[in-house]
């Protein structure tokens, strides 16, 4: 026994001799923003007392290996208190170092705000903005994948990444999404981003607990495309028809050549083929006039006039307001009922005064 205490105080002096004393290692002055920090010295002399918080995980870090995480509590740094430390050793004995670098987590909550733009599957454009709340779940993935391989130690190098991992997975989901289901269910449309983005954030270390969409917005000249796609109309027939429009205003305000003229007329009727069903233009069966409980109304064609605001039919042909929910209409020159605002029919594409 007093052999062994002897063969400790020798250490110890041995330690302090050169100038491998034993250190006190904690977070100190950390914000409540603050993700991670670096102990600034890599040499950690044997015996080192490493304090940990409640909301803190400490991670040694070597050679692009994490090789153990410490939790909450006061860890003196021996082999026989931390095992992991055994193949960090350097030095002989009364000399013995660790070297690593150990990067203290924080694992609370964390707000991120995020807005871009992407587009939809109609080829809508969209702008976005709100707000996203994650934290580190996995400390040692977490400093293997984003912290340690490029030295991202700051809170604006780490915010950065994090909002451009969200953005980039974000702007994936958004291009698989019809705008039906951001515009008009944003907050379950916040909901499916959850749950589509959480695997690529578990992938890093960490957990998206929430996402929140604060708002939604659309170019104005895309509107009205957006309007007539939440009535039911196929965005491929909108697309159809916005191509119809161009060749045909090209060829009345252009003295073009008769090559043009020619290529705009085999253009144009392929641009008026009809669309497949819809939920704004079903195929019914003519309505007979007189027919006990409907409006009277002509249907031409098997078309049902139907009203672009409520969605209900028959409309009587030629009514200027819709009998079911009041709003205003008007009709097209090819009797087909389009709302108020609209410059062009969706059902034929032509020109509504």
């Amino acid at each position: 026994m007093v052999i062994d205490k002897i063969g400790k105080g020798m250490g110890w002096l041995a330690r302090k001799a050169s100038g491998f004393e034993p250190k006190l290692i904690e977070w100190r002055d950390a914000s409540p923003d603050d993700i991670v920090w670096r102990y600034p010295d890599e040499v950690i002399p044997w015996g080192s007392v490493v304090v940990v918080k409640e909301w803190e995980r400490a991670v040694f870090y070597r050679d692009g290996k994490v090789y153990g995480v410490l939790g909450p509590g006061r860890h003196v740094l021996d082999t026989q208190n931390v095992p992991f430390l055994k193949g960090l050793v350097e030095g002989v004995y009364g000399q013995s170092i660790f070297r690593a670098i150990i990067i203290f987590v924080n694992i609370t909550r964390k707000q991120g705000r995020f807005g871009g733009q992407s587009q939809t599957v109609e080829l809508i454009p969209v702008k976005f903005h709100g707000s996203y709340y994650y934290r580190v779940d996995d400390p040692g993935l977490f400093v293997n994948k984003v912290v340690g391989p490029d030295e991202r130690y700051t809170t604006e190098e780490l915010d950065e990444y994090i909002r451009g991992y969200f953005l980039t997975k974000l702007m994936a989901f958004i291009s698989q999404s019809s705008i039906r289901d951001l515009y008009m269910k944003a907050a379950e449309a916040g909901k499916k981003a959850l749950i589509a983005l959480r695997p690529a954030f578990r992938e890093i270390g960490l957990e998206l607990e929430d996402l929140v969409f604060e708002g939604l917005d659309v170019p104005p000249e895309y509107r009205e495309r957006m309007f007539w796609i939440l009535q039911g109309t196929a965005a491929p027939y909108l697309v159809q028809q916005e191509t119809a429009r161009k060749f045909a205003e090209a060829i009345k305000d252009t003295k073009a050549s008769g090559a043009v003229l020619g290529a705009g007329m085999v253009a144009i009727p392929w641009a008026l083929q009809p669309p497949p069903p819809t939920a704004y233009q079903q195929p019914q069966q003519p309505v007979q006039q007189g027919q006990p409980g409907q409006p009277s109304t002509t249907v031409p064609g098997g078309y049902t006039p139907r009203c672009p605001y409520c969605g209900k039919a028959p409309i009587p042909q030629g009514a200027r307001f819709c009998p079911y929910c009041g709003h205003q209409l008007k009709w097209c020159p090819n009797g087909h009922v389009v709302p108020v605002e609209a410059n062009y029919c969706p059902i034929c594409g032509a020109k509504v005064q």
